[in-house]
């Protein structure tokens, strides 16, 4: 299951890739062609490229990744174009942040568009099969070395730096709200807002800190029925990794956006409820709070796996 599994997804994976580019990428050309669904609320699924644009970067991973099934020595060109474009692609789809919450938590108004969902998981399947092409090829031709690093006896320090980093995006972007008000939060819209405020302050507070302490390894005393049993590592790596690198490429990109209708002059207030100062702190925070969040989830994979996993 360990290194086994390994070896046989990254040996798949070029051939997944083609598969891919074949199904995904003709689903692009259609849409490209004129033939694209309306995409609510946006009027696209991906962003900040779309149209011929994906596709061209769709179509870009299909030659990479015959080149990588067959090379027999390191190519640092190759690996790194292969890399770029496996992040590439992933960054299309920071939209599927505004999906998991939709999806997860209904009645907050968001927009659930399937066609518009379908299109974002199918540009970050093909951006995770060519990564996954990509480790193979290094590891075939540089050697079984872990790319993230091997197991940990003790949580660094580094991932205790980016923990409480984490929790502090998330109170900064708290309070920010604060300072602005928080009027315009609908509380007595009904449950969902209360829904959305209570994972908002877990998944801000509790869940980077628990990556980082001993109570999320082993349940404390205060847990009811579960004291004392070992916690399933996926229950936090999941949501760690997930929520993390899904708050990265969003206000990632959101921030690289602000920045360019800032010193463009282009920045468009909307309705005038928050000013710029508001966003400039809030989204810096966000994403203060994904980066933290993914390299504390990265030191608990690393302190919790075995040598063999």
């Amino acid at each position: 299951m360990g290194r086994g599994w390994r070896g046989r997804a990254a040996k798949a994976a070029p051939s997944a890739v083609l598969l891919w580019t074949i199904g995904y990428g003709g689903l692009r050309v259609y849409w490209a062609a004129g033939n694209a669904p309306e995409f609510p609320p946006l009027g696209t699924d991906l962003f900040p490229v779309a149209g011929w644009g994906a596709v061209a970067l769709v179509g870009a991973a299909a030659p990479l990744a015959v080149a990588l099934r067959r090379a027999t020595r390191w190519r640092w060109p190759l690996a790194a174009a292969a890399w770029a474009v496996s992040v590439a692609l992933v960054m299309l789809c920071p939209l599927l942040l505004l999906d998991v919450v939709a999806v997860l938590v209904p009645g907050l108004g968001l927009a659930v568009d399937p066609a518009g969902i379908a299109g974002r998981l199918g540009c970050l399947t093909g951006g995770v099969l060519l990564a996954v092409a990509t480790d193979g090829y290094r590891r075939r031709v540089r050697g079984d070395r872990p790319l993230l690093g091997g197991p940990l006896t003790r949580t660094p320090g580094w991932a205790f730096a980016a923990a409480y980093l984490a929790a502090a995006g998330c109170l900064v972007r708290l309070g920010t709200q604060v300072a602005v008000g928080m009027d315009e939060i609908p509380f007595a819209a009904g449950p969902a807002v209360l829904v959305f405020e209570v994972g908002f302050l877990l998944a801000g507070l509790l869940l980077p800190l628990a990556l980082v302490h001993g109570w999320g390894r082993v349940f404390p005393g205060w847990v009811p029925l579960l004291a004392g049993w070992r916690v399933p590592r996926w229950l936090l790596l999941g949501p760690g990794f997930g929520l993390g690198l899904l708050l990265v490429v969003y206000f990632g990109i959101g921030t690289g956006q602000l920045a360019v209708e800032t010193a463009t002059g282009s920045w468009d207030p909307g309705d005038g409820r928050y000013p710029l100062w508001f966003f400039w702190v809030s989204m810096p925070a966000y994403l203060l709070w994904g980066l933290g969040l993914t390299v504390a989830s990265l030191g608990y994979w690393r302190r919790t796996r075995t040598a063999g996993a």
